[in-house]
């Protein structure tokens, strides 16, 4: 039995000088466009909706002093870590989908470190210019006119940064609120740390340590081929086709000069972010944005060549030269079906869960000092303590009854006004005329309702102890 030819995977290492610092090249093209879609896209979420206003309050607010989330119309408690825990394995699930089918997706596109990265990137070319012209500024000495451009590029970049401070924290403190402490100087001392912390951390990363985070400090480059398999879309230079490589002039038949298509341009190095070479094969460092392929594509335009020189591909269809329906009937795989299967799977159930989640928490607590007491006209009570959670935004006026095996009374004032997403308190005493039950602990049921039509309602059992 013949035994499959390893695939080619390079291990991480920088391109030539490893303290060489990457100065990637501006492209155009119809992935560079996907990336800056998803880049306008994640930003306008994350800066836009700590904005928007719900009920009299932030739409989207994570209040930790209150302990509780504030999702648009959905207040969640610390009793629903439990939906925290499934949103985590359902990232996780969706992370090892995508990884499987199309590799790092989520590095190219969506993640924060390539978004903030591609956003940095524009700030400085937008003030130090082109590629070449911030080769050519790295390499002069100090001056007044260098310090100034650094600075102004500097100055926008913590600038941005601080914004970006103050909209994460704004998630957490009521971003009116924190915009107002600011600006007086009468922030707490939380609040400003975490605002200087997350600017700092966006400026070092997307500033200074950019590739170097892909490379060296991300984990997933360490652990991505595990989910990865001779089917799953990468970045793949097509060797067959652009060996060998040479220079050559325009409209030259590379046939007859014994070459391939590519023609060792290199600009698909420059355009690399994390300046690797995609012709050495499958790397770690490789983040999947496909600037080289919009690169590429141009360079074999201009040479009247076919596109797809470095294209999206798997390795079995590079080898084989599959087609491309080939390369979808194999793209499902019984992996992905089983990742897709518990993904859809989990989303729905925690959909339905949070659909269909009680309006009302009851929790019911026997007085532990007496079990029982008889009252003086000889009925036997019992005494509990309520805790009402109202998990829904408007307040409520809600009625407490109780049911049993015999006919039983609720004593005293049976009403309680519970505001929205907050927790109401009362003190019950259930009777039960004398001989009505017989010695020992029964059941009985608590019933919450606000008295609308529809009712919201919610119940709780407890046991009720007759001497």
């Amino acid at each position: 039995m013949a035994h499959p030819t390893p695939r080619k995977i390079i291990d991480i290492r920088p391109a030539g000088d490893p303290e060489a610092k990457v100065y990637p090249r501006s492209v155009d093209g119809p992935f560079t466009r996907w990336r800056w879609f998803f880049v306008w896209l994640t930003q306008a979420v994350f800066y836009g909706t700590c904005w928007l206003p719900w009920d009299g309050r932030q739409a989207v607010l994570f209040d930790l002093d209150a302990r509780k989330f504030h999702l648009f119309g959905l207040v969640l408690w610390p009793q629903d870590t439990i939906y925290l825990v499934i949103l985590m394995i359902v990232g996780a699930l969706a992370l090892f989908l995508f990884t499987a089918v199309a590799g790092r997706l989520w590095c190219g596109y969506s993640c924060p470190q390539t978004v903030y990265t591609e956003i940095f990137l524009w700030l400085e070319k937008l003030i130090e210019g082109d590629r070449a012209r911030r080769i050519k500024l790295d390499a002069q000495p100090w001056s007044a006119r260098k310090l100034a451009i650094k600075g102004g590029k500097h100055l926008a970049w913590g600038l941005f940064a601080l914004w970006t401070g103050i909209t994460f924290v704004g998630y957490f403190v009521p971003i009116r609120e924190l915009v107002g402490q600011l600006a007086s100087f009468s922030a707490g001392p939380w609040a400003s740390f975490w605002v200087v912390f997350y600017a700092f951390a966006t400026y070092g990363n997307a500033g200074f340590l950019r590739e170097q985070m892909c490379r060296q400090i991300c984990p997933y480059a360490r652990f991505q081929f595990v989910m990865l398999d001779p089917d799953t879309l990468i970045i793949a230079y097509d060797s067959q086709r652009g060996d060998a490589r040479g220079a050559r002039p325009k409209g030259a038949d590379p046939k007859v000069l014994g070459l391939g298509d590519c023609v060792d341009c290199g600009i698909c190095v420059q355009v690399c972010p994390t300046g690797i070479d995609i012709r050495d094969g499958l790397q770690n460092e490789c983040i999947g944005c496909a600037a080289c392929i919009d690169a590429c594509d141009q360079v074999m335009d201009k040479m009247n060549y076919p596109r797809g020189l470095i294209r999206y591909s798997t390795e079995n269809a590079i080898a084989q030269r599959l087609t491309p329906a080939s390369v979808l009937r194999r793209a499902l795989r019984p992996r992905v079906l089983i990742y897709a299967t518990l993904l859809v799977g989990l989303t729905l159930a925690m959909a339905w869960s949070l659909a269909h989640r009680p309006p009302l928490r009851i929790n019911v607590e026997k007085d532990r000092n007496t079990l029982a007491r008889e009252a003086d006209d000889g009925a036997i009570e019992n005494i509990y303590r309520l805790q009402i959670l109202n998990t829904g935004d408007d307040a409520r006026r809600l009625r407490i009854a109780v049911s049993g095996e015999a006919p039983l009374a609720v004593a005293g004032d049976t009403a309680l006004q519970v505001p929205g997403g907050e927790t109401g308190a009362a003190t019950v005493v259930v009777r039960a005329e004398p001989g009505s039950l017989a010695a020992g602990a029964h059941r009985i049921v608590f019933v919450v309702d606000d008295g609308a039509e529809p009712a919201v309602s919610g119940s709780a059992d407890a046991r009720f102890w007759m001497p």
